[in-house]
């Protein structure tokens, strides 16, 4: 499979870097083609211009890309924290400008911009790994888990991604590093088992 891994966390030293390139790793010792981009390294510009908004292309190289693997990638990994419920600032501006009308999803010429969209991402599946340093009982219950809907309805759902396969690992704040090398390794094995093939 041709997987594109976005990871989003300013810190190298992350667990999210060390989960990235774990998830990598194994993803790419089990045969599949990687395109892996650490949104912070690069750079990557989170403003949506005028143009992008309405479906236009980007006079942004970068942007062009990170469209073009999007809609080329049979399968998708996004790994980052959870910080307010929410993705990152830049992974969320990457959201807008990557996952954008005419690129991601249209809608029916005959139900209008009002209606359903129509999704036009052809990956399989979609993994998201999210740190976390809010015990998971707590968030359930406190916050409602809205990561959950924002990935798997709002973004993948609406972008025609079906089957999406999440993970939350955490709390980070209080782990020691014994037991985030065995998340590391854990969720490396666990993103191995849902692109793995069936037998």
């Amino acid at each position: 499979m041709l997987i594109s891994l976005i990871l989003g966390h300013p810190k190298p030293a992350s667990l999210n870097h060390a989960i990235a390139e774990a998830v990598a790793s194994a993803l790419v010792k089990d045969g599949h083609q990687l395109r892996m981009h650490d949104l912070y390294r690069e750079r990557f510009d989170p403003v949506l211009t005028v143009a992008e908004a309405g479906g236009g292309a980007s006079s942004d190289p970068l942007v062009e890309q990170h469209c073009r693997e999007a809609t080329e990638a049979d399968g998708l990994v996004i790994v980052h924290p959870n910080w307010w419920g929410q993705p990152p600032a830049l992974l969320k501006g990457w959201i807008e400008r990557v996952f954008r009308l005419g690129s991601a999803y249209r809608f029916d010429e005959a139900a209008g911009p009002a209606g359903p969209p129509l999704g036009l991402l052809t990956a399989q599946v979609a993994v998201v790994i999210n740190t976390s340093d809010t015990p998971p009982d707590r968030e359930a219950a406190v916050f409602g888990d809205p990561l959950e809907r924002i990935w798997r309805d709002c973004v993948f759902g609406f972008c025609g991604v079906s089957r999406v396969e999440r993970r939350v690992v955490g709390p980070v704040i209080t782990a020691s590093p014994e037991t985030t090398a065995r998340w590391r390794d854990e969720t490396a094995e666990w993103a191995r088992s849902v692109f793995r093939p069936a037998s």
